[in-house]
C-alpha cells in the first residue's frame, strides 16, 4: 500500500517487478485489498483504487500509509502463528511461510529466540504417525468415521501423500475397501495402526485435484432445492450452489439447489438447519426429512417410563 500510494497511476506490470510477483499475482492481491477495510466494513470503510487500463491508483488506503510497525506482542503472536504452520505437514507454499517467518523473527531480534514451543492441538500423534507411514510406504489399518454415511468403519489403507485443505489435514490413500483413492480427513481417524506390509497403491490410481477444495461437485451428483430463511443464507457462502433465487411468494426466503454426495448425509442436513431451512426436491429427500421429523415428534409425544 505505502509503495503504491506513492506512485499513482503506476504501471501494474512495473509494480510487479519492483515488489517482486507476478503480474497475475498482484492483481489477485489488488482484488483482495478490496475486500479490506476498518471495522463496519462497508461502504467508505474498505480500500478503494481506481484501474485505468493497465494503471492503478489507490483512491482511499483505510490508514495503510505507511509500512507496518510490529509490537513486541504481535512479532511474536505472529511468530508463534507461522512456527504452527510451518510445522503442519502437507502445508503448500511452505517457502513463503518461512520466508514471512524469517522476516518477521529478523525485525523481532531477541524475539526470535523465544522459548516458545509450537505443537498442534490434539492431533501431533497422529499426524506424525501418517507422515511416518507416507515416508516409508507403508499400510495402514484406520478407523474411520464417515460423515457423509454418519458410520465408523475399519479400512486397510495406502498412504500416498498428506495434504493441508482449507485448514485441515487429510491423507490421500489408496483404500483396499473401497478399491478406489480416497481422502480421509486426519482428525476423523479414530484409530490408526502401521502395519508391516508396504504400501502398494495401483499404478492406475488417480490423485485428488483439490486446488478448489476437497468437495468437487458433479452432474453425477443427487442435485436438492432447499428453501432458506435469513438464518440459512450461510449455506450459500459455506457450500458450493449451483442456484440462489429469492422465492417469488415470501422475499425473506431463498431457493438454493446444490449438489451432495448422498442424500443420507442431505437428511441430517436439511434436519440441523431446523426452522431455517425446508426441503423442496427430490421428493425422495423430501419425505425422509418428513419421516424423521414426525418420528423425532412422535418421540416427544410418548410417555417417558
Amino acid at each position: 500500500m505505502p509503495y503504491l500510494l506513492a506512485r499513482p497511476g503506476i504501471e501494474v506490470a512495473e509494480a510487479a517487478a519492483a515488489l517482486g510477483v507476478t503480474q497475475r499475482q498482484l492483481r489477485e492481491d489488488l482484488e483482495l485489498l478490496w475486500v479490506c477495510g476498518l471495522p463496519g466494513y462497508g461502504p467508505g470503510d474498505l480500500i478503494d483504487m481506481a484501474f485505468d487500463g493497465d494503471r492503478v491508483t489507490i483512491t482511499y488506503d483505510a490508514g495503510i500509509d505507511r509500512p507496518l510497525r510490529l509490537t513486541p506482542d504481535e512479532a511474536l503472536a505472529l511468530v508463534v502463528a507461522l512456527r504452527m504452520l510451518a510445522e503442519t505437514p502437507g502445508m503448500a507454499n511452505r517457502d513463503a511461510i518461512e520466508r514471512a517467518l524469517a522476516k518477521i523473527e529478523h525485525a523481532a531480534g531477541d524475539l526470535a529466540d523465544a522459548p516458545v514451543a509450537v505443537r498442534m492441538p490434539g492431533s501431533d500423534d497422529r499426524l506424525g504417525t501418517l507422515r511416518g507411514a507416507v515416508e516409508r510406504g507403508r499400510a495402514l489399518r484406520i478407523t474411520y468415521y464417515a460423515q457423509t454415511r454418519d458410520e465408523t468403519t475399519e479400512r486397510v489403507i495406502d498412504p500416498i501423500r498428506l495434504l493441508m485443505v482449507e485448514g485441515r489435514a487429510y491423507v490421500e490413500a489408496w483404500c483396499r475397501r473401497a478399491e478406489a483413492v480416497r481422502l480421509f480427513r486426519a482428525d476423523r481417524i479414530d484409530a490408526l495402526v502401521e502395519l508391516d506390509e508396504p504400501a502398494v497403491p495401483p499404478p492406475t490410481a488417480e490423485l485428488h485435484d483439490v486446488s478448489d477444495g476437497v468437495f468437487s461437485p458433479g452432474a453425477e451428483l443427487p442435485l436438492i432445492t432447499l428453501k432458506v430463511g435469513r438464518g440459512g443464507r450461510w449455506i450459500t457462502e459455506y457450500y458450493p450452489c449451483e442456484e440462489v433465487r429469492p422465492d417469488r411468494r415470501d422475499s425473506d426466503e431463498w431457493v438454493v439447489s446444490l449438489r451432495v454426495t448422498d442424500l443420507a448425509w442431505a437428511q441430517r442436513f436439511v434436519l440441523g438447519l431446523g426452522p431455517d431451512a425446508t426441503a423442496v426436491s427430490p421428493p425422495e429427500l423430501v419425505e425422509r426429512v418428513r419421516d424423521a421429523a414426525t418420528a423425532a415428534l412422535d418421540a416427544y409425544a410418548s410417555p417417558a417410563h
